[in-house]
């Protein structure tokens, strides 16, 4: 019985190289471009201009080509 329990552990690690390279190679959308994010969404919240939208377009471009340079098309 003693073996079993260290095949498991020598699989997982194995298995969790793998997936780490594949994330490696694809982010996820929600794990890049952070600081980005977090000024666009700052800035269209409060900010005071009748369209925010046009307010904020100079950090929601940002945003967008942050998220292009990963692959994302927003």
């Amino acid at each position: 019985m003693c073996p079993a329990p260290a095949s498991l552990g020598q699989s997982a690690p194995a298995a969790q190289a793998v997936s780490t390279s594949a994330e490696a190679s694809k982010p996820k959308p929600c794990c890049v471009c952070k600081e980005e994010k977090a000024k666009r969404d700052e800035c269209m919240l409060f900010s005071k201009a009748a369209d925010p939208q046009k307010d904020c377009l100079s950090t929601i471009d940002l945003y967008k080509s942050c998220m292009l340079g990963f692959g994302f098309k927003i």
